[in-house]
């Protein structure tokens, strides 16, 4: 009798399927709370302070830096209670895993929509910000690459 190895391929597909679901749904947790903290005290009335001036500014610019730094304890916690950031980690993005990789690209592009952005992620900037390796930049460019954010 010859070995019949599809059983063995479907209980694999079928593990990997779990697995993806699982991460799906914390995906989908995320997507649901991402950044709530802006909306409480002690961060709200920084953020709403803040914003506006950082709204003037393209990210990395010294300007854009000034503004952030304004935030001052708010940003602390806002990093603290968000593991998408890596200043939430003692060894920055190494300290990441990969949900909160992908949480962080997200942001990144939804922040880079903000004005003046153009929609445009600025991967060196933030290369040089958190010393990301490039074998990362490139993962990271290539998923941007990948998605049709202009459609959604």
């Amino acid at each position: 009798m010859t070995f019949n190895s599809l059983p063995d391929t479907l209980a694999h597909i079928h593990r990997v399927g779990d697995f993806l679901r699982a991460m799906a749904a914390d995906l989908e947790r995320r997507a649901e709370y991402h950044d709530r903290s802006k909306m409480y005290e002690p961060e709200k009335s920084a953020y709403d302070r803040a914003v506006p001036e950082m709204r003037k500014h393209r990210y990395g610019s010294p300007e854009s830096k000034a503004a952030i730094a304004e935030l001052g304890p708010a940003l602390e916690h806002h990093f603290a209670h968000n593991s998408h950031h890596p200043e939430h980690y003692p060894e920055g993005v190494a300290g990441m895993d990969l949900l909160d990789v992908v949480e962080m690209l997200c942001d990144w592009r939804a922040a880079a929509e903000r004005p003046p952005g153009d929609g445009t992620v600025l991967l060196d900037v933030s290369q040089k910000r958190f010393g990301l390796e490039p074998q990362l930049v490139a993962i990271l460019a290539n998923t941007l690459a990948r998605f049709p954010w202009e459609s959604l």
